[in-house]
């Protein structure tokens, strides 16, 4: 789906405020300058290429060998992930859950409160879970948009993406599930770490608490005050109603296929069993989980097996960039674990670091690192084998250096990498939100930069 601009032109006397003009300025650039995903993704792959060679002495040969060997290695993650957008989306277009979720939309009366409404939303459910949230985003910010005509549709898509800044220090925190699990690579040297220590800490509550309420009027203050400057989009392209076919038949399997049992009796069997693994596991959420909850509740919730495959094939209509791209990031991530990149780079912040100062710049660090590796689990095994040595090392508190890892995930908001999902379902490109996600980027950088060197 293309967005299509519209332009208000008329007697408009507010002018926009000095964040608003900084967030338009970062959007012209990226307007501008800012190539497709698909292009960040190549130029990336060269940058570690020739890395690889001038820093650590590699022979192109080898990088390519890197790269070739690593370039599935998220194979699985990729199904998952189109999975998890695939069953997601349908589910939202079920009618109770489109019901539902247009009711909530509705809610929104003006810009302001259309802006809020996205980013609270898109907090709140990044917070549960990283998929969950940005696919509710998504959603949400499409139907806000229907009811809002006059808000900046980049501003709102971009105020949805903003909101998964938040998912590390949230329940689905990779690093903070990973070190609390018995067993783990690192657990004779820092033992097991539960959630208490990471995600319930005092510190990373800290972040999240601020955040949270602070982020929606942050996102609120950059949307533009003048109208001309607005990017509007045509509600009719944002239309996502499933028709079902209405030929009729008096054959069986017709009356199979229209039939409510079916769907239902699948849907019973998935229930049963999300049951019994959260009666086991308690509230645990990975995202094998979440893709099995989204399928049950679809199934559940479409009226029959000829309505959900119209559901599915109409939200597995954009998956084409997750599968071209992930792979090459993919080969990215090959490059710089196997060159040794990834680990001189931790190093080389860390060995500037005291022990005052090493969360904080563990947590830059990762930040940059994030930008090579754009996966929360990938990039923990790169940086944690140094960052949790160099914390025993100068006395730091495993458990802190785990979130300051975790945190630099920030860097997502000029990484296009996990933003393909949510734009598939929004309809437009990296180019039109990420000048705006960039004044996030700043936000949250100087936020948990704060509460890491403090706490």
């Amino acid at each position: 789906m293309e967005a299509k601009a519209q332009t208000n032109v008329g007697i408009e006397r507010q002018d926009n405020n000095w964040m608003a003009k900084l967030a338009l300025f970062f959007a012209k650039i990226a307007e501008r300058w800012l190539p497709d995903s698909f292009v960040f993704a190549v130029v990336l792959t060269f940058v570690t290429f020739l890395g690889g060679i001038l820093i650590n002495g590699k022979s192109p040969a080898e990088m390519i060998t890197y790269w070739g060997d690593g370039l599935w290695g998220l194979l699985a993650f990729t199904a998952q992930v189109i999975t998890t957008f695939v069953m997601s989306y349908a589910l939202a277009l079920t009618k109770p859950v489109s019901r539902l979720l247009e009711k909530i939309a509705g809610k929104c009366h003006s810009p302001n409160s259309a802006i809020l409404l996205v980013t609270f939303t898109s907090l709140a459910a990044s917070f549960i879970s990283w998929a969950f949230g940005l696919v509710v985003a998504g959603i949400i910010a499409k139907l806000v948009a229907k009811k809002v005509r006059d808000v900046d549709y980049r501003v709102l898509v971009a105020a949805g993406y903003s909101g998964f800044v938040i998912w590390q220090g949230g329940l689905s925190s990779s690093a903070a599930l990973f070190v609390a699990t018995k067993g783990h690579v690192f657990e004779k040297q820092i033992g097991i770490i539960p959630t208490s220590e990471t995600i319930f800490s005092a510190v990373n509550m800290a972040i999240i608490l601020v955040v949270f309420f602070t982020l929606p009027f942050i996102m609120k203050i950059i949307h533009p005050a003048r109208k001309e400057d607005r990017f509007l989009i045509d509600p009719a392209l944002l239309e996502d109603a499933i028709e079902e076919p209405q030929e009729q038949s008096d054959f069986i399997n017709d009356k199979i296929e229209k039939s409510r049992l079916i769907t239902l009796a699948a849907g019973i069997l998935g229930l049963v069993y999300l049951i019994i693994h959260f009666s086991k596991n308690g509230f645990s959420l990975d995202l094998n989980t979440v893709n099995l909850m989204f399928l049950t509740f679809a199934l559940l919730l479409f009226g029959n097996v000829r309505e959900l495959g119209v559901g599915l094939v109409k939200s597995s209509s954009s998956v084409s960039q997750i599968i071209l791209q992930y792979p090459f990031y993919a080969g990215i991530m090959g490059m710089m674990s196997s060159s040794g990149l990834a680990q001189w780079l931790s190093d080389f912040f860390t060995k500037f670091s005291t022990g005052e100062t090493l969360p904080l710049f563990t947590f830059w660090s990762a930040g940059f690192l994030n930008l090579f590796i754009p996966s929360g689990g990938g990039q923990w095994v790169v940086q944690a084998p140094i960052a949790l040595p160099a914390a025993l090392e100068m006395g730091v508190d495993p458990a802190k250096m785990v979130m300051a890892v975790a945190w630099g995930e920030w860097s997502n908001m000029i990484q296009p990498f996990w933003a393909i999902p949510l734009l598939a379902i929004a309809g437009l490109r990296i180019r039109d939100i990420m000048g705006f996600t960039t004044i996030t980027f700043i936000y949250v950088g100087v936020v948990a930069s704060v509460f890491l060197y403090v706490l």
